[in-house]
């Protein structure tokens, strides 16, 4: 089986490596990782990152919250709702950055 790699450009986390299509909230914690997740559901917004790599596009739900929290931002994604299916890098997203 091909692992998926993900990457945490310009932090100190180490990158990681996870099957294809494993829930990335369920890998990500706040000891390997710079994302933080409040809800993990898609609802909070807590989550919102760029992300950069192979992933699923957005559902129409998770379309209409990165709307409110990162309009005309084609890389952003709730970690939270990441279907990964390849190597991945994951940057945090700042508000008005």
């Amino acid at each position: 089986m091909t692992l998926c790699r993900i990457h945490f450009p310009g932090t100190q986390f180490d990158d990681m490596e996870l099957p294809p299509h494993q829930p990335l909230a369920e890998a990500l914690t706040v000891q390997n990782s710079p994302v933080l997740f409040g809800c993990r559901t898609g609802l909070c917004g807590t989550c919102v990152v760029r992300a950069e790599g192979c992933v699923t596009p957005p559902t129409a739900d998770e379309q209409e919250i990165l709307e409110l929290y990162a309009p005309d931002e084609a890389t952003a994604r709730l970690a939270c709702q990441l279907d990964v299916t390849g190597d991945l890098a994951l940057c945090k997203f700042e508000v008005g950055a």
